[in-house]
Parts: C-alpha cells; structure tokens; sequence
C-alpha cells in the first residue's frame, strides 16, 4: 500500500472512530430506551433523593406522562433530556435536579483510562486556576476577587492560599461571585475562615443517606492572617447559585458581607450525578442545606442582597461603598493605634518608675505585657521586640531583656532567631545550661544556624563566650 493510501486510511479510520463515539449520543430515541430512562430515573430518585416523599411524586409523574405518550415525539436525546428536566423540576421545585446528556467527551472520557480521565480533569482545573479568574488591588485599597466556582480539589486550596493572603492588606474586600456555579464547601469554609476570628458555624448539611448532617466551622487555624474586621461585600447576581449561594448566604447571616446585585438562583440542595444509562444522567441532590442562624435555606426563594441593583451595575456601585468603607476602617485602626501607642508611652514610664524603685520583677511583668499588646496589635514585629531585649541588656537590664526575650518565643515558637538571641543573653548571664537547651533547640529549627552550632561548642568545650 502506498504513502498516500495509508494517509487515506488513517483518516477514514479516525472519522470513522469519531463517528462511533458520536452515535450513541446523536442516535434517535426509540420508545424502549424512553421508557428505560424514565423507569431508571424513578429509581434513583426513590434510592438516593434528599425528600423520599418529593421523589415519589417525581416518579409517579413521569411514569404517568410516559403512559399518556407525551414523550412519544421526543426522538432527539437533548430535546428529551430537556423536556424530562422539565417535567421532574415542575413537581419538585429543585434547580439542582436535571438530566443531562452526555456530550461526546465526556462519553469518550468514560470508557478511557480511569487514571487518564483524572489527569485530564486535574490539568483543566489547573488551566482554569482552580475557579479563581482574576485577584487584584483596586484604587482605595480595596481587594477584589472574581471566583467562577468553589474546586474541590486539593490543589486549590494552595491557591486559594495566595489569593487571601494576597488581599491581607487590604482595607475592603469584594468577593465577585456572579459568575459562580458553586461547588466544593470545603474550599467555601476554608475562606470563610480568613474573615472571622472566633470559631464560627457557617452552615450544615443534612443527608439522607445515613440521615446523618456535617456541620461546617470555620477552621481554627489558616496560612496567614485573618482579617475578621476587614469590611466585605458580596456581588451576586441571577446566575450565582449553589455553593456561591451558601458564600453569600453565610456571610450575610452572619452579618459579615453587604450583597450588592441581584436575587440568586435558589439552588440549595448538594449532590451529585449518576448514570441513567450510557448517554443520559441525571443530578440528584442527596442532601440539604440548614442554616445555623436562620434554621433555613435559599431553595427555591434564592439569596436577596441588601443592595439590589442590576448584575451589570454591581460593581461599580459595590466598589464605591467598599472604598467608603475602607477609608472608615482605615481611621478607625489610626485611631487604636493612636490610643495603643499612648498606652505603650504609659507602661514605659511605669516600668521606669518600678526600676527606679528597685522593683525589678514587677517592672518585667509590666515590659511583657507592653509588649505583647504592643505585638498583637501589629505595632512590633519579631525583629522590633528582638532589637528591644538587646536595647535592654547593653543598658544592663537583663532581668527586663529576658523577660522581652522569653516573650518573643512564645509569641514565635517556629522561629530560629528568637531562640539564638534567648540562648545568647544566657550565655552572656552565665547560665551556660539554658543557653545551650536555647541554642539547641535555634539549631533544631534551622540546621544551617552556624553561629547556634559555634556557641554550643564553645560552652561545650568549656571556653564559654567568645
């Protein structure tokens, strides 16, 4: 056979194997394979969905608009993957509830290699940055985030990661969630997190299966800084539905977010798809969403912002509150840090007095707890409060330099520098026991710490300070 023919072939073969995958999709329905669906739609909605009595009067439905022939027409699969949608949402009310057609690649994807299959969807999610379209700084400090879904998957989290910690200094937050399909509340609680500062009951969720419910709190700890007293506003619109309704709708029962935009779609109820048969699905919600504060949900009525104005027009009009709102908070934290700072001049003079006195202990304990308002409002850093106990033991205050010392590693345990500058000021005091332990455990958080391993031989070796 020749080049040409061989090209010929291949070609042939490649349409022809297209065409095979294509015809289970685009092949007519006979009323068999209509009554199949119908009658196996039934089932699982009697198995698996989230009200029993709801998805009885779902199957009774269709069974008798199957009797009646008002499906006979329906030889195009779309077209009667469409009508039955129809037909189930008018008994139960739920957005959540459709049967879908299985498009060409996802039949494709079905019968390849498991592990294949799961690399491709990784590397779309990945191409899509895991729901997150667009993070920025706007004019007035205000952060904005464009999520498009909450991923399930655990790359996102890291992701998810970068982009909080990226709005951490912002003085007001808009979330953009009119875009939102939804998705995992892993990743909804996991930023939630970042906006409160007490452990919170964001949502729960109840499921049949089991009769069990999960209920979502805020984590007690995240990677960096929350930002609790940062103002929020959400923009929402027709389309925002499912977990980017429960992000609104949790952050507005809690009174943490202004919605700014339109009433969302209404979908409260999570699941999952299951197959039909071959070519046709369907998406049952297995569970229910039950809000802590309200006792309810949005299905059905949907999540109404505050602020209703038209989807087009959200953003704008949240942007101007939100750089109203920033200006506001960034006085308010001036002005804390203004009364802290009065504060701190206050504790300086009273620990001057009790060192005057000879009160040496009392002084120590007035210089801890300076500093550590002083550190927890954002006023000293590890370096600032390090640099004060050197400060103190060049003036010859080392029971004051401990106490600043011993404060900046319980303030930063996993920090190597606080504990060689503790072992340092024992060494210096003589008490070559605490200074190694200090020294040691400097070297256990940064092996390349060549100066903690050159003192601890030193003291070792009997030669004490350099």
């Amino acid at each position: 056979m020749t080049a040409s023919a061989m090209r010929s072939l291949t070609v042939l073969l490649i349409i022809a194997g297209v065409a095979s995958a294509q015809a289970p999709e685009t092949e007519p329905l006979d009323a068999d394979e209509r009554a199949a669906v119908v009658e196996r739609t039934s089932q699982l909605l009697a198995e698996r969905y989230v009200f029993l009595d709801v998805a009885e009067a779902c199957g009774a439905h269709i069974r008798a608009q199957l009797e009646a022939g008002e499906f006979d027409d329906l030889s195009d699969p779309d077209a009667f993957a469409k009508t039955l949608t129809e037909s189930l949402q008018s008994v139960s009310h739920d957005k959540h509830m459709r049967v879908r057609l299985h498009s060409p690649t996802r039949a494709r994807m079905q019968q390849e290699n498991p592990a294949r299959a799961q690399a491709r969807a990784r590397d779309r999610r990945r191409q899509q940055n895991f729901g997150f379209e667009r993070v920025e700084r706007l004019e007035g400090n205000v952060g904005y985030v464009d999520m498009r879904y909450f991923s399930g998957s655990p790359q996102a989290r890291a992701t998810a990661t970068a982009a909080m910690n990226f709005l951490a200094n912002a003085d007001a937050i808009i979330f953009d969630m009119r875009k939102n399909g939804g998705g995992n509340p892993d990743l909804i609680r996991y930023i939630s997190s970042y906006l409160f500062d007490e452990p919170t009951h964001l949502n729960s969720l109840y499921w049949r299966q089991g009769d069990t419910t999960q209920e979502f709190w805020t984590l007690d700890e995240v990677p960096g800084p929350r930002m609790a007293d940062v103002p929020v506003f959400v923009l929402t619109s027709s389309s925002t539905f499912s977990g980017a309704e429960e992000f609104s709708y949790n952050l507005q029962t809690r009174n943490r977010a202004t919605l700014v935009g339109e009433t969302t779609g209404g979908g409260a109820n999570p699941g999952g798809e299951m197959p039909i048969n071959q070519r046709f699905g369907i998406f049952i919600p297995t569970g229910r969403a039950i809000n802590p504060v309200t006792g309810t949900n949005w299905e059905g009525v949907g999540v109404v912002p505050e602020i209703a104005v038209a989807a087009d027009e959200a953003f704008d009009k949240a942007l101007a509150m939100a750089q109203e709102a920033a200006e506001a908070h960034r006085k308010k934290a001036e002005a804390a840090a203004d009364a802290l700072w009065t504060d701190l001049e206050e504790g300086h003079a009273k620990v001057e007095r009790l060192i005057d006195q000879g009160r040496m202990q009392e002084a120590a304990d007035v210089i801890t707890d300076v500093v550590r308002a002083a550190t927890e409002a954002g006023l000293l850093g590890e370096m600032d409060v390090n640099m004060l106990g050197y400060q103190l033991l060049s003036q010859g205050k080392p029971q004051l330099a401990f106490a600043v010392f011993k404060y900046n590693v319980e303030a930063y345990p996993e920090s190597s520098n606080v504990f060689d500058s503790l072992g340092e000021a024992y060494m210096n005091d003589g008490q070559i026991d605490l200074a190694i332990r200090n020294y040691r455990k400097s070297l256990e958080l940064d092996p390349g710490n060549s100066n903690a391993e050159k003192m601890i031989k030193q003291m070792q070796d009997g030669s004490g300070a350099p």
